[in-house]
């Protein structure tokens, strides 16, 4: 049985009752509350979850807010799927940091709103750097939330009134929220872009890994080499599949130092296995044995060309300089616009628009016009970057005036590189 769910209590009731926020834990009140929010044009939701003890996140709780009403939904008690109609409506769902809300509302509900804002993200593109709620309110708002408590097992039942107080503040504040960065946003002419990264947001892939490139997040698998690798990646995707399989955290079915241990070792039968260093009484039952025994069997003759391996920043070497050059202007681009840094380019970005890959979103959407034909000029010779009194950054046209520098070549032996290791020696 899940720990989690063993340790549930009846799911009627929180601790005290409050007037700032109704608890649903019945499928006609649930209803009611999604037909209520359905008459509004916009509306505040959050989601609490825990997901240490298995490998999809467990939904505990949904907050929703809307026309001075606050909902606290039970999905251990009600259908959680009744806000599916919610969810395909044409209504706005608010978030703050909606990722991973969404993949548990995806996971639980087997959908996610077909329309929505998401007030971390706006305000990255406002000159906010990635703000946790608490602050955005602070700041913006100058309201002071309680930050809560992070460690809250949002599982167990009755919830307390503290507990519950907290989770209504994560959505009280959101509509408010949205209305000033809106407003925010159309002044400074960036309201489609925040709407073209909102709608990446929602349809980005998320959920369980791909276990062929699983091995790809193994700690120190970059001390294996040859065919420890193939094994690595066999062992990586097994384990991965696994804990899909019985909803168990990746390490709790085979830790990181026995994969990276066995794959080095690379045992041939269970006592050899046994005694490789990580590996404990559960990978060494007969049956779970048997199985990473032939995994490794398997790997051992694998041909090179079937490792997986990510991508790297391999490209033109003259281009080096280049995304010294382009990550510079890019932070003072971020600085002077007030736009997230992280939000205009990351260095994979960067790195992917320098290779001339066709899927760079630097050559993309709102990101082409002020980053990748500007980047390109740059890079084409076209442009150069000056550096002003102010200590700023500019992007100018080339001169092509280039100054000359005399640089007189040392003619003396001893600066000549060594031989052999040996340190040279004046002559």
């Amino acid at each position: 049985m899940n720990e989690t769910r063993s340790r549930r209590r009846p799911s009627n009731a929180v601790d005290a009752a409050d007037p700032a926020f109704e608890w649903i834990a019945d499928p006609d009140a649930l209803e009611e509350f999604v037909d209520f929010v359905l008459r509004h044009d916009a509306y505040a939701i959050d989601t609490e979850f825990i997901r240490e003890r298995s490998y999809y996140p467990n939904l505990a709780l949904v907050q929703l807010c809307v026309g001075g009403r606050t909902a606290l939904i039970d999905p251990f008690a009600v259908p959680i799927k009744g806000l599916v109609r919610l969810f395909t409506s044409e209504s706005v769902a608010v978030f703050h940091a909606a990722d991973q809300d969404l993949e548990v509302l995806e996971l639980a509900c087997g959908a996610i709103p077909a329309t929505m804002f998401d007030t971390q993200l706006a305000a990255g593109f406002l000159g906010f750097s990635t703000p946790s709620l608490v602050s955005l309110v602070e700041q913006v708002l100058g309201v002071r939330l309680s930050k809560g408590d992070r460690l809250t097992d949002w599982t167990v039942r009755p919830l307390t009134a503290a507990q519950c107080a907290y989770a209504a503040s994560d959505v009280t504040h959101l509509l408010e929220l949205r209305n000033l960065l809106v407003a925010e946003l159309g002044q400074v002419g960036r309201t489609e872009w925040v709407e073209a990264e909102t709608e990446l947001l929602r349809l980005r892939p998320r959920g369980q890994q791909d276990p062929n490139r699983a091995w790809w997040r193994l700690k120190d698998g970059r001390v294996l080499r040859g065919n420890d690798r193939l094994i690595a990646q066999e062992l990586c995707a097994w384990r991965e599949r696994r804990a899909q399989a019985e909803d168990r955290p990746v390490r709790f079915v085979m830790a990181d130092l026995a994969v990276v241990a066995i794959s080095q070792a690379k045992p041939s039968n269970s006592a050899a296995l046994a005694g490789v260093r990580g590996v404990d009484g559960r990978a060494a039952k007969a049956s779970v044995a048997g199985e990473i025994l032939a995994v490794v069997e398997r790997a051992k003759g694998m041909d090179a060309s079937e490792l997986l391996v990510p991508e790297t920043e391999d490209f033109d070497r003259r281009l080096r300089p280049a995304l010294t050059l382009v990550s510079a202007w890019i932070g003072q681009l971020a600085q002077d616009a007030r736009i997230d840094q992280s939000i205009l380019a990351t260095r994979s970005d960067l790195v992917q628009f320098l290779r001339r890959d066709e899927g760079s979103r630097l050559g993309q959407g709102w990101r082409a016009s002020l980053l990748g034909e500007n980047i390109g000029r740059l890079v084409s010779g076209g442009a150069a970057l000056a550096f002003e009194p102010s200590g700023t950054l500019v992007l100018e046209h080339r001169s092509d005036r280039p100054i000359e520098i005399v640089v007189s070549t040392p003619q003396a032996s001893w600066t000549q590189p060594a031989a052999d290791g040996v340190d040279a020696v004046p002559a």
